[in-house]
């Protein structure tokens, strides 16, 4: 359960909400985002909705005005991918965005996320140390590095149960 929970926390926090990113590019007649299916799209993945958000983020994808936009987009359909378990699709998004802007920490700790799954732990720990040198504090860096960890670098438990005990009742001492 508690992979679970760190496996939609590192998801949740790997998107990139164009909402924020939108609102400096707004003209100050205009209201809100301004691609609202890429933000809506990134509600519904934050929400926990992959096959929305995917369907709303393709189609803001496809009138993305700015290249930021369009890399927040991809960025945020690497992370749905990886929500719909589609691990090559996702990966291919990833890929799109690191070779287009190598400074996207996003993009490295969803790529070292789906290396995880993939169990390509080498390739995770590139990525993790990517996505780290660009933002050091980034929380979804240190959640996916936690999963590396959880499956390279599994904790023995220190607790040992001695069930040697006589039942009870059988105190004739």
């Amino acid at each position: 359960m508690a992979d679970r929970r760190r496996f939609r926390l590192g998801i949740a926090a790997s998107l990139c909400l164009v909402a924020s990113a939108a609102a400096g590019q707004q003209s100050k007649t205009v209201i809100g985002p301004s691609n609202p299916e890429l933000h809506d799209g990134a509600q519904a993945l934050l929400a926990g909705d992959g096959k929305e958000g995917v369907r709303l983020t393709l189609e803001g994808l496809a009138r993305a005005p700015t290249t930021r936009e369009r890399l927040l987009g991809m960025t945020n359909l690497c992370a749905g991918y990886i929500m719909l378990k589609q691990l090559d699709t996702a990966l291919d998004y990833c890929n799109r965005v690191i070779a287009e802007d190598d400074n996207r920490w996003q993009a490295f700790s969803n790529r070292a996320l789906i290396y995880v799954k993939l169990q390509r732990y080498d390739e995770a720990e590139a990525d993790l140390e990517k996505a780290e040198a660009i933002s050091p504090n980034a929380r979804t860096v240190k959640v996916v590095r936690s999963m590396l960890l959880d499956k390279t670098e599994p904790v023995a438990p220190n607790i040992v149960i001695d069930d040697r005990r006589e039942p009870a009742g059988n105190d004739e001492d």
